[in-house]
C-alpha cells in the first residue's frame, strides 16, 4: 500500500523512509561488489542499500540540475574529482544509486566513468534498471 500524500503548499509528494524501506524489501537485487552513490541526492539511498546489501558504498560527484531541479549544464559534470580508490576498481559488478533519474544523463554519466565495470543503475523515483517509484511530481526526501 502506497501511503504517500501530496502537500498541498509545495505540490511535492511525500515518502517515508519506512515506504522506501518497504518498497526495497520487495525487489530482489542480484549480487553487487559496491554501490556508488551519485552525491549529494544519491548519498542517503545508498546508505540505505548499504544496510541491505552490506557493501562499500563510494560517492561521486556528478552536478546536472540546481535546487529547483531544473538543468543548468548542457551533460553532467563532475564537481570532485573521483577517489584514487574507485578509480583502481575494475571487474566489479556496481550498483550506481541516485534519488531520482528524469532523463538518465546523470546515470549514463556515471557509467561512463566507471567503464571497466559491470554497472546497474538504481533510483527511488524514476527510470533505472531498479525504481521504487515511478512518480511524475517532485518528492519531498523523508532526509531532507
Amino acid at each position: 500500500m502506497d501511503n504517500s500524500k501530496t502537500n498541498k503548499r509545495d505540490n511535492k509528494i511525500r515518502i517515508k523512509k519506512i515506504e522506501i524501506i518497504r518498497k526495497l524489501k520487495k525487489i530482489r537485487l542480484p549480487k553487487f561488489d559496491i554501490i556508488v552513490a551519485i552525491g549529494r541526492d544519491g548519498i542517503e539511498p545508498a546508505h540505505i542499500l548499504k544496510r541491505f546489501l552490506g557493501i562499500p558504498v563510494y560517492t561521486i560527484y556528478l552536478n546536472y540540475r540546481d535546487k529547483n531541479n531544473k538543468p543548468i549544464h548542457k551533460e553532467p559534470i563532475l564537481k570532485k574529482p573521483i577517489s584514487n580508490r574507485l578509480k583502481k576498481i575494475k571487474n566489479k559488478n556496481i550498483l550506481i544509486v541516485d534519488a531520482i533519474s528524469k532523463t538518465g544523463k546523470t546515470l549514463k554519466k556515471a557509467k561512463r566513468l566507471l567503464k571497466g565495470n559491470k554497472t546497474k543503475t538504481f533510483v527511488i523515483n524514476g527510470n533505472a534498471d531498479y525504481s521504487l517509484f515511478r512518480y511524475k511530481k517532485c518528492i519531498k526526501w523523508p532526509w531532507n
